[in-house]
């Protein structure tokens, strides 16, 4: 194990030994010189071959020598910490071998390099992340926790090769608009911010006027059934409601009512210019919430008794299951772990929406 530890430092310390090398080429030298021994000795070890080139020797002797002459009683502890301390450096190295192509793999498949915690990956694309739960609470938990993330890992790689249009995705949602375009899915959090960056990029570029869109509101649960925004769920489900309703006669707005509610989300103010997700996010109450939807469904024409029936649909069991079913298909079959998500042009496509 000396040899190998040798052999990882010395790889470590090549960019600085080069650098050195620039003005002092008697280091380069002497580092070679050994760097091509510790080469020789680790080639054999892999080999399953005895390394004979005495390498091993050469650095314990090295570091001992001076050990020797003051302190002959410390050198078999040394020379025992020596072999222990290369035993850590080997297994710390395969450990970061491992974890870096688990995150580079992770990355590729799933679009994050921390599958618990996507938002916690610098390297993926910004999203609000689909968290798992509150982790490992013990080192059996967290070993089971390291081959649960590989399982999704490899579960998620298949999805690099699908066409998804081709994919029989069976979403509830709200259909933008007839068209002829493609079609393509659109998975929100009314709550998200980068959700809503992605739907104003996608109202500029016309992303809604060139494509088939159905928008799939869908209200972030980590792993415990925790919904990671206080008045998203209600808000998904006034959605869901309202686009089962038949639209008022006297409602003249250009999108349909549950589009309309979706658009003031993310694209509206209140009268003190305040944007209506940060009310609703930082602001407003489950009351506050709920009193300011029916107020816009009064706008919207929707008389007493239809918005007494959208409150009670949007707090039934049809709709808890639209938004259970839903959850299921972006966390198990498309395997999601951040939203916004978009389908579209045959492949799943994670973060703020770029035209093509």
């Amino acid at each position: 194990m000396v040899c190998i530890a040798a052999f990882i430092i010395l790889c470590l310390m090549s960019v600085v030994v080069g650098f050195l090398s620039i003005f002092r080429r008697d280091i380069g030298k002497r580092w070679w010189k050994t760097f091509k021994k510790a080469w020789g000795c680790v080639g054999k070890r892999v080999t399953l071959q005895k390394c004979e080139t005495g390498f091993k020797e050469d650095i314990k002797n090295s570091i001992l020598s001076k050990v020797i002459v003051k302190k002959p009683k410390l050198v078999k502890p040394i020379s025992i910490g020596l072999e222990v301390g290369s035993v850590l450096i080997v297994l710390i190295t395969v450990w970061s071998l491992v974890e870096g192509a688990k995150a580079g793999l992770a990355l590729w498949s799933l679009g994050t390099c921390n599958v618990q915690r996507p938002e916690a990956c610098s390297l993926g694309a910004e999203v609000c992340s689909i968290d798992g739960d509150s982790g490992p609470k013990n080192p059996i938990e967290a070993i089971g926790y390291w081959f649960s993330d590989w399982g999704e890992i490899f579960g998620a790689i298949p999805d690099k090769f699908r066409d998804w249009d081709n994919e029989n995705l069976d979403f509830t949602g709200i259909a933008v608009k007839e068209n002829d375009g493609k079609r393509a899915i659109d998975i929100f959090d009314p709550g998200c911010i980068v959700c809503l960056q992605s739907y104003r990029a996608q109202k500029e570029s016309g992303f809604f006027d060139k494509n088939k869109v159905t928008l799939v509101p869908f209200p972030i649960q980590d792993a415990e059934g925790k919904f990671k925004y206080e008045n998203s769920k209600l808000i998904v489900s006034y959605i869901f409601a309202t686009d089962k309703q038949e639209t008022p006669e006297e409602y003249k707005g250009e999108l349909k009512p549950s589009l309309a509610i979706i658009d003031r989300i993310f694209d509206g103010k209140d009268k003190d210019g305040k944007n209506y997700q940060t009310l609703f996010n930082d602001y407003y109450s489950a009351e506050d919430a709920e009193a300011e939807l029916q107020k816009w469904l009064e706008e919207f024409g929707f008389n007493e008794a239809s918005r007494e029936e959208i409150r009670s649909v949007a707090k039934s069991k049809e709709i808890d299951d639209i938004i259970a079913k839903n959850n299921d298909i972006v966390v198990n079959n498309i395997h999601a772990k951040g939203i916004p998500t978009m389908i579209y042009n045959g492949k799943k496509h994670t973060g703020v929406y770029k035209e093509d």
